[in-house]
């Protein structure tokens, strides 16, 4: 009975991470062949997505869904996860997209970890391990590759592309760090359904949801369903449910099937492949991630990704 909760611990965040992958390559094919913007199915996206989550913990019962907002200090911090944690890893992830493809966003987001492992070690003063160093030299050298395929004198992806992948990776650590009492207080279900509906609130005024551009079809319409659904909903709850039966350093290293999703998805679907380099850099990128998942505990990260 244990290995059969293991393996369906395994599966679960094999299909949320998937799934993740997968709605990041759905996104692209809207922005680039149906004309969506990334402004309007992020706001679509928070909205929806966050009214779901909350409907859900409404009728699970769980009344600290209303508590939360009689504590000042957790109402503080709950608004700077919305607009900065989540809105931030959601519009830089997305405009990443636009700009260039699902793989590489996706790949450029997952230096995270290495920013993360900086921050903490100027923060406590202490120098990183060996096997931090050499993850931090492999994000490094990753990144080199795939944003250069290995020609220091030009780039293979746009500066646009660059700017916003490597912002994503900001706000992904700002979202991972960020929220932790937070999470260990009123738990993930809460805190993320929340930080969806006010960061989709926040970038209303920004960018009305009835302010849309592009094209509808029936392959458009299920694509924006799968986002939000599919690519947010399902792959939050199989995460989650993950980690009633696996660990989260495991839970952490299955999740590099974010990326390689996104990569082959790109390239049997949209025909966007990646040159030798480029998969030198992705393997990179994800052998930094098995080390660090390895070797540093003090990462907790927000139960859900872009």
């Amino acid at each position: 009975m244990k290995m059969q909760h293991r393996l369906k611990g395994i599966l679960l965040v094999i299909i949320g991470s998937m799934l993740w992958g997968i709605s990041g390559t759905v996104a692209q094919y809207l922005f680039q062949q149906k004309g969506f913007t990334p402004e309007w199915l992020v706001v679509i996206r928070l909205l929806i997505s966050g009214i779901l989550l909350l409907s859900y913990a409404l009728l699970s019962g769980n009344k600290d869904m209303w508590k939360i907002w009689t504590m000042k200090s957790s109402v503080i911090g709950l608004i700077f996860f919305s607009i900065l944690g989540m809105l931030g890893s959601q519009y830089t992830y997305f405009a990443a997209i636009k700009h260039g493809n699902a793989a590489t966003a996706t790949i450029l987001q997952y230096l995270s970890p290495v920013l993360i492992t900086i921050y903490l070690g100027i923060r406590t003063r202490k120098i990183p391990g060996p096997n931090e160093i050499a993850a931090i030299i492999l994000a490094m050298l990753g990144t080199f590759f795939i944003i250069t395929k290995g020609n220091i004198h030009s780039l293979s992806i746009s500066k646009a592309a660059l700017f916003w992948g490597i912002s994503s990776a900001v706000a992904a650590s700002v979202y991972t760090l960020q929220p932790r009492s937070l999470l260990s207080k009123w738990g993930s279900t809460i805190i993320v359904g929340w930080g969806m509906l006010i960061g989709g609130i926040f970038f209303s005024f920004i960018h009305s949801p009835w302010d849309f551009t592009g094209h509808w079809s029936v392959t458009s319409i299920l694509g924006v369903i799968f986002v939000v659904l599919f690519g947010t909903l399902i792959a939050f709850y199989c995460y989650l449910e993950s980690l009633k039966y696996i660990k989260p350093t495991e839970s952490s290293i299955l999740s590099s099937a974010e990326p390689l999703s996104a990569a082959i998805l790109s390239i049997v679907w949209l025909h966007n492949p990646l040159g030798v380099w480029q998969w030198l850099g992705t393997i990179c990128i994800i052998v930094t991630i098995i080390i660090l998942s390895c070797t540093d505990d003090r990462r907790k990260s927000a139960p859900i990704q872009p």
